[in-house]
């Protein structure tokens, strides 16, 4: 019989379930109005996403520290094998498919938790000096940032190594490095950006051409038809026609913020940006009580950031002011993967957070 001592409710972060929490029940809603079968599956994912939660909230992290480097190169040789044994889908080799169930996995969707971690790990293990990082330092982390934005940047998914190269360099700029060398490659990055642009797919020229044009792509200009509709208040379920109509494309995952206006208007966005907004500045205020833990501390910006990259780039490319790109809104979008990797994710982080004090664990006790 496994016993919780009580003071596992003393340190746990119920402000963060707190604003996460309205974000799921309102994406099941909206989700349930355009697809009763997707409905279905979300709340499987629910189940899933619930379960990993409560396994990596109860797995003793900071015992298991040692694990981490191998956790993260056993991503690497995932994401390896991805180029030799993938499944190709859209035009795109991301998946692994698991022998005899048919299932898939995507590899770079593990790779986050694990990138997290061993960040976390890199950086407790040898803390910047009072002047952040020096160079040696900066290229010893960046090897561990750069690696996997390639090998993902090679699937193609250029989404989400980018991604994991802002969320990656964002814990740097937050943990601490010399100034001079934030300098230095923003410099390079202004230097070079043309060649990068002429190595890219030419779908992804394709959407940046898209972008920068006068006119939106078919998928912005519903996008913005259904935001326009919705005006302050939204609109009935049965007078949502840009969505139940078919018009808007991806209703229920990559536009369903476009489909939040149609349904509940300018006062349905504001709501839904407010939660986010709180979310990502309570877990970027939790660096204050944090200042010595720095693993703890990794975490907790790289979700943040996580989340404000995801919800920027999404509502941008809904509105026509980026290119459409597959991000997902995190707990809100319809879909398994990024839901159960946001709860894996806080999973560790509530795990970090309630267990700081008690790196023994005797807040659980077996019976």
């Amino acid at each position: 019989m496994i016993v919780f001592d009580r003071r596992i409710l003393t340190h746990f972060d119920f402000l963060q379930p707190l604003f996460i929490l309205p974000i799921i029940v309102l994406s099941y809603v909206l989700v349930s109005e355009a697809n009763a079968v997707l409905a279905n599956k979300q709340l499987v994912y629910f189940g899933v996403g619930g379960l990993a939660f409560m396994f990596f909230f109860l797995l003793p992290i900071r015992r298991l520290e040692w694990l981490i480097p191998a956790l993260y190169w056993v991503n690497i040789l995932l994401l390896l094998s991805v180029d030799i044994f993938g499944v190709s889908k859209l035009g795109a080799r991301r998946w692994l498919e698991i022998p005899f169930v048919h299932f898939t996995i995507q590899p770079s969707e593990i790779m986050k938790p694990a990138f997290l971690l061993m960040l976390a790990y890199l950086i407790k293990k040898r803390p910047p000096g009072e002047n952040g990082y020096n160079l040696k330092e900066f290229f010893r982390l960046s090897f561990y940032i750069v690696l996997p934005f390639v090998l993902i940047m090679k699937e193609p998914d250029l989404g989400t190594a980018l991604v994991l190269l802002l969320v990656g360099y964002a814990v740097l700029f937050v943990i601490g490095v010399d100034k001079k060398i934030w300098i230095s490659i923003a410099v390079i990055i202004g230097v070079s950006a043309p060649i990068l642009y002429e190595n890219l797919h030419d779908y992804q020229k394709k959407r940046i051409t898209d972008f920068l044009s006068e006119k939106p792509s078919y998928h912005v200009q519903q996008s913005i038809i259904a935001i326009g509709s919705g005006g302050l208040k939204g609109k009935p379920k049965d007078e949502a026609t840009q969505t139940h109509f078919k018009f808007l494309p991806i209703a229920t995952s990559d536009f369903i913020f476009a489909y939040n206006i149609e349904r509940f208007g300018f006062y349905g966005a504001l709501g839904l940006l407010g939660a986010y907004g709180l979310l990502i500045f309570h877990l970027l205020s939790l660096n204050y009580m944090l200042k010595k833990d720095y693993f703890t501390q990794v975490v907790t910006t790289g979700i943040a950031v996580l989340i404000f990259i995801y919800v920027g780039v999404n509502i941008s490319m809904t509105i026509g002011y980026a290119p459409v790109v597959g991000v997902p809104l995190p707990f809100f979008s319809y879909g398994g993967s990024s839901f159960i990797t946001f709860m894996v994710l806080f999973g560790i982080l509530q795990n970090l957070l309630t267990f700081r004090f008690d790196f023994t664990r005797n807040f659980i006790k077996i019976k």
